[in-house]
């Protein structure tokens, strides 16, 4: 029998910026309780990503009860998580998705823009506001937060450990910014992964996860290289698309921690194909 268990959660409260390891979490529709609520937009409304300014890896945070402290150098900010609304909702994008957002504040808005040395706005999304996955993958007719596309992303330790091997030099985990991490199975064998369980929440596998630039950017030193995108594209290549990880919809919303066994109760074809 496989001993699937659930080692790491994170959650990225502020879209692309610094993540915030977890032992527990509530898992929403959204996604998991404060991830990717908050995100920064350029002046057109525009969302904005490493893939772009890689120096919004140098952005750490950290959650205590209601509040939400960005560390920046030796500078720092708090941010009320559930932030009163004071300003007008405004259309923001998010890849091809219009979405109705609001600005945190003018004053969060000038930090983050001094440091980043681009004009930008602090936008928040409330939980009840809408924003449906793909249709075509959707299975109760989903949301999802400020996420590229859905609401949870799954990552096999095996995964990165098969990576790393064939790397001239080992890469963290968080380059690739799951909410999920697992030990135990085989490598990538959360490519087949439909429904499955952790602890008491059930979830389904919709879509295998396609990787860009962020994940050539050293979390550390906000450093741009061309690993481990350039590695992984020459075995896990399909239709011009990089893939790595398992993207996810929750059918329940109850709570998972650190710990929890993982129970696989049904699997897809693995059109997937890993050079040894």
């Amino acid at each position: 029998m496989k001993n699937l268990k659930l080692s790491e959660i994170w959650i990225y409260p502020i879209k692309s910026l610094g993540g915030i390891r977890l032992s527990s979490a509530k898992v929403m529709e959204k996604g998991l309780q404060f991830d990717r609520r908050f995100m920064l937009v350029d002046n057109d409304g525009k969302f904005m990503t490493q893939r772009v300014f890689p120096a919004m890896a140098l952005f750490k945070l950290s959650i205590q009860d209601t509040t939400l402290t960005v560390r920046h150098q030796q500078q720092s900010i708090n941010i009320p998580v559930a932030p009163a609304i004071n300003s007008p909702a405004i259309t923001v994008q998010v890849w091809d998705d219009a979405v109705q957002a609001h600005e945190v504040s003018p004053s969060y808005s000038q930090w983050f823009s001094e440091r980043l040395g681009i004009s930008c706005r602090l936008m928040f999304f409330p939980e009840e506001y809408e924003r449906p996955v793909d249709p075509q993958y959707k299975v109760n007719d989903e949301h999802v937060s400020f996420a590229d596309a859905y609401p949870f992303l799954i990552i096999g330790q095996a995964s990165l450990d098969d990576l790393n091997r064939r790397l001239k030099e080992p890469v963290p985990m968080n380059r690739f910014r799951p909410n999920l991490v697992f030990t135990g199975g085989e490598p990538y064998e959360e490519d087949t992964w439909r429904e499955f369980t952790v602890g008491q929440n059930t979830f389904v596998g919709v879509k295998p996860c396609a990787r860009c630039v962020l994940t050539t950017v050293n979390q550390d030193t906000a450093e741009k290289g061309t690993e481990p995108l350039k590695t992984l594209a020459s075995y896990r290549n399909r239709n011009n698309k990089i893939y790595l990880g398992q993207n996810l919809v929750a059918i329940n919303h109850t709570s998972i921690q650190v710990g929890d066994t993982l129970s696989v109760l049904s699997t897809v074809a693995n059109h997937m194909i890993t050079t040894p």
